[in-house]
Order: structure tokens, then sequence, then C-alpha cells
């Protein structure tokens, strides 16, 4: 289906209004172009007024400029989080140790090593349906992904080797969790979205281990709400290194970098 007539066009944005969708018409044109035939578009049009998240009835999303895939079931890149690969990708080059942890679909790591080709690539993530989807995004740039908590799957060989690590954890706390939208609340792993009492639990364990693994003057870059900066800042400047607030007033984020002083592995 090269494009839908105008009328099949106009019922879906119809439809997708209907269904609260704030940008239906740009989401019509993508499930119109992504349908082989008026009874997918149908289809597709029916499941986005169900809820499911846009990006994961076509099976992508825009991310950097990049078309990165999204698997049903597994967390949407979201486009507050390019600041995060941005940053850490002006701090890499070629050879340099990368590590994205909750990496969810490889979103991050493959923007920064498409921005700063030739680092070395790893991630991981929990979820095994991440996991798959990140292995097929990240094999063009030969991408590492592993599936467990946090560092425990990383190979000890890494310990004082990383020169950048990103870290995309959830911070929505617990019970805020119920108040997102149902395309978050229903259609992404929850592991991916609550980030328990504060929102900050799983950056406090990162914090918890973080120095070992940076190399001297390796730099850690965590994603937080606007909210949360003071705290988050607080939380990793505990492991006795310099940090400091990147805010990002546009997407309501702000982003704690960490320049580990000294190495503490081997």
């Amino acid at each position: 289906m090269t494009y839908p007539l105008a009328g099949d066009l106009a019922h879906a944005v119809a439809r997708l209004r209907a269904a609260g969708c704030v940008f239906a018409e740009d989401e019509a044109a993508l499930l119109a172009h992504a349908a082989r035939s008026r009874d997918e578009l149908d289809a597709m049009v029916a499941r986005r007024a169900d809820g499911v998240p846009v990006e994961q009835i076509v099976g992508w999303a825009e991310f950097c400029g990049l078309r990165v895939v999204v698997e049903p079931g597994v967390f949407v890149p979201r486009r507050r989080t390019e600041q995060l690969a941005k940053t850490a990708a002006a701090h890499a080059s070629s050879g340099s140790v990368v590590v994205d942890l909750c990496c969810g679909s490889g979103a991050v790591g493959l923007a920064v090593a498409t921005m700063a080709p030739g680092v070395q690539l790893h991630a991981v993530d929990i979820d095994p349906a991440a996991v798959r989807c990140a292995r097929r995004n990240l094999a063009a740039v030969a991408g590492h992904v592993y599936e467990g908590d946090l560092f425990r799957p990383l190979s000890v060989g890494l310990i004082g080797a990383v020169d950048v690590l990103t870290v995309n954890a959830p911070y929505v706390p617990t019970d805020q969790v119920p108040l997102l939208p149902p395309e978050a609340r229903v259609h992404e792993p929850a592991v991916a979205l609550d980030g328990g009492g504060d929102g900050l639990d799983v950056h406090r364990r990162v914090a918890g281990s973080v120095a070992m693994w940076l190399t001297p003057g390796g730099k850690l870059f965590a994603e937080c709400n606007d909210r949360q900066g003071a705290t988050l800042r607080e939380i990793y400047a505990a492991a006795g290194e310099s940090v400091e607030v990147i805010a990002d007033d546009e997407s309501k984020t702000a982003i704690v970098m960490l320049t580990a002083s000294r190495g503490r592995g081997g």
C-alpha cells in the first residue's frame, strides 16, 4: 500500500482523535505508510485506539535521526533522552569503551556509537524482550548486549576500563506509575518504568558500584526528570567523585554527569 485514499486517512485520523490521540494526524500518516492493505491499516488504527504505542505497531521509533527497532512490549525510546545520548557521544571517541545500562531497545547505545564511530559498545538490560530487541539494533555497530542486572553480566575485564557509562534507569516513583498514560502503563514493562519510592532506587544501586568500573577521567551520564536533579546529584556525589547537573529546560529532564577522579578496578 503506497498511500491510502484521502478518505481512508481521514477516517483513521477521526478514529485516533476520538480515542484521545494528541498527534492523530501524524500517527495516522505513520500507520498508513506502514500498512500494506486497507484491512491492515484498519487493524493498526484499532490497536492504536486501544492504547498500543504507535512505535510498537509500526515496529520502529525515530531517535537521534535513526530508525530504532521497537518490538511489542519493549520500552519506547523517548525523544527527551536524545540529549543523554548526544551528551555522552560528545565525550566518546574511536576506541572508547562505552557501557549502556538499562539499555531497553538499545537506542542510546546505537546513537552514541553512530555519533562516535569506533567505540567499543556494551549494553545491558534485565528484560529478555529488550535484550532481543537491542541485539537487533546494535548488530550494525558491533555492540555486545547482555541480559542481567546492571553491572552483573559484564566481564570483569571491564572493571576500571569504562570511559563512558550511560544510565537511563527507570525514574518514575512507584505511586505515580498508575497515573501514566495507558500506552506506557499497559504496554511497556513495569521494570522499565518503576523506579521505587522516589524514583531513584536503581540509580542508588548504580552509584554504589560505579567508581570501580570507570577509568580515571571516565564519565557517567544519568537521566532523571528536572525535579529529581538535585537528589540524583547527591546520590552520585556519595560515590566520592565530581558530579554536576546539566538541565534541559525544553524536555524537563536533567542529566547528572559524574567524572571519575581515580580508578578502583583491579
